[in-house]
């Protein structure tokens, strides 16, 4: 159960709270606590991904390898902006993965000085293996929603993320 509900999710008080919270800002504080369970699961959910993957891959590195599959090759430093980290970050996740032969790094063809990233056969092989099981957990996790409520959560969740790149 949830702090501050009544058992079924619903907020248990109205008007102020004794920490003073307005009644118009409790469905921002329920966001709040659902997002901090949603990402508190997701980083686990990440981690057990990431060693499905390779034994020895970070949890971090999940989401490059995840990206790569979605988009094709890229530059180290398109990866870098789209995940969120600096460029010595991104070199260091990158050689770990080159490493466990899962990225191979090849010349720009438009700008010599520049590095493409991309998935190695192996790595699309492992990516492709564990992102269809994660699928078939959802398909079992979510088999009493329809189909069409899986869509908005997916399509609301896309306009978040959205939202928080501005």
């Amino acid at each position: 159960m949830h702090e501050d509900t009544n058992g079924d999710g619903r907020d248990s008080g109205s008007g102020t709270s004794s920490r003073g919270v307005e009644q118009g800002d409790r469905e921002f504080l329920s966001l709040e606590r659902e997002l901090t369970v949603l990402l508190r699961r997701a980083r686990a959910n990440q981690g057990e991904m990431a060693r499905e993957v390779h034994p020895d891959l970070e949890s971090a590195a999940y989401g490059l390898l995840v990206r790569l599959e979605e988009c094709g090759r890229q530059r180290a430093t398109e990866l870098a902006g789209y995940i969120g980290v600096g460029k010595a970050t991104m070199s260091r996740q990158l050689r770990a993965l080159e490493q466990l032969g899962l990225v191979a790094r090849e010349p720009d063809p438009a700008d010599g000085r520049a590095w493409l990233v991309d998935l190695t056969e192996e790595g699309r092989t492992r990516v492709s293996r564990v992102r269809e099981a994660r699928r078939e957990r959802y398909v079992t996790h979510f088999s009493d929603w329809d189909r069409q409520e899986v869509a908005e959560l997916a399509r609301l969740l896309h306009q978040l993320n959205r939202g928080m790149e501005k």
